[in-house]
């Protein structure tokens, strides 16, 4: 029998996240007449993930199969490539670690695609579930942890719109993935500091580029965990600065490459009018309005984008040349 689903979570140090995932995973319904599997990638974890989910293998449900992959090098990026490697599903829906789909989430997702076979991936409705309340005026900022809601009804993403939805809660078509996607994304996440977020926007774009539609499917609905340390104003700020400083590698992969010039300078431009926009509404708020503050981050990050990229590109040479040499001592 041919795999049609494969639900994979990528982790890292998930021992105690990945139960409560596992145990919604394991009580899906409308799923009789689906053979999917689920597929658990240790991207180099040092706790009793294994153990967690060898345990959870013992207790499986026969009608599907519950794997364990490991990946030593550590990124969500690279996680998710060796998924889409060893998914033996035609579909491939991620989950993080602390994701906790609705019970119809593997049917709905799968439904979806049958009625829309141009789809090359589509994205979960996806709301926060807190430790601690937010701040104030956080829905402005809800997009940056992966938070989704673009309303009740089905929706097309189109390109000049220039929105995705995020990695979590996304399901891809392999076939799409493995046509477009490289192999080894530029963007990796979390691996440096500043980590470069945006790994999964780039493989959608990618995907995009290649003739496929990405689309928002409200029925595959989705909690996320949002423990208290996400909402710490380091954080929050961190992570506005990472995405904004990633913003001109995924920008130049929307545009054609006859318009790069002028496209970087009409961001250069806006992003200039963002930031004094901005610090004329918010004036001596901005210190103490965390929202702000990270809206600025995410301005300021956004037009110094294009240098700090372009220094990225060249030791990203540096560091494919080291991974070459390696190769060929190694043979």
């Amino acid at each position: 029998m041919i795999n049609k689903f494969t639900v994979v979570i990528c982790t890292y140090n998930g021992a105690e996240r990945l139960p409560h995932v596992l145990n919604r995973l394991q009580n899906q319904v409308g799923t009789e007449d689906i053979y999917w599997e689920v597929l658990v990638v240790d991207n180099n974890s040092t706790d009793e993930t294994k153990q967690v989910i060898q345990q959870y293998r013992n207790a499986w449900f026969n009608q599907r199969e519950l794997r364990y992959s490991f990946e030593p090098e550590q990124g969500l990026a690279i996680a998710r490539q060796h998924a889409v490697t060893e998914a033996r599903g035609e579909l491939i829906g991620f989950l993080d670690d602390d994701n906790i789909p609705c019970q119809t989430w593997v049917a709905s997702a799968y439904l979806f695609a049958q009625t829309h076979p141009r789809a090359g991936a589509y994205g979960s409705q996806i709301h926060g579930e807190f430790e601690i309340p937010p701040p104030d005026n956080f829905q402005r900022i809800a997009s940056l942890l992966a938070l989704t809601d673009q309303g009740s009804k089905v929706l097309l993403y189109e390109p000049k719109k220039k929105v995705l939805p995020p990695g979590a809660g996304l399901v891809v078509r392999k076939q799409a993935w493995l046509e477009n996607v490289p192999k080894r994304c530029f963007l990796q996440g979390r691996v440096r500091e500043p980590y470069l977020p945006g790994e999964d926007l780039e493989a959608l774009l990618h995907i995009q580029r290649g003739g496929w539609e990405i689309w928002y499917n409200p029925q595959m609905q989705i909690a996320h965990q949002i423990p208290h340390w996400r909402l710490n104003k380091d954080y929050l700020i961190n992570l506005s600065r990472g995405i904004g400083l990633s913003r001109y590698h995924t920008r130049m992969l929307s545009v054609k490459l006859w318009q790069a010039p002028l496209m970087f300078w009409l961001y250069v431009l806006n992003d200039m009018r963002k930031i004094v926009v901005h610090l004329y509404r918010y004036r001596g708020k901005v210190k103490s309005d965390l929202i702000a503050a990270c809206e600025l981050e995410l301005f300021i990050g956004s037009l110094l984008s294009p240098s700090y990229i372009w220094a990225e590109y060249i030791k990203e040479y540096f560091r494919k040349q080291q991974r070459s040499q390696k190769n060929l001592s190694t043979r």
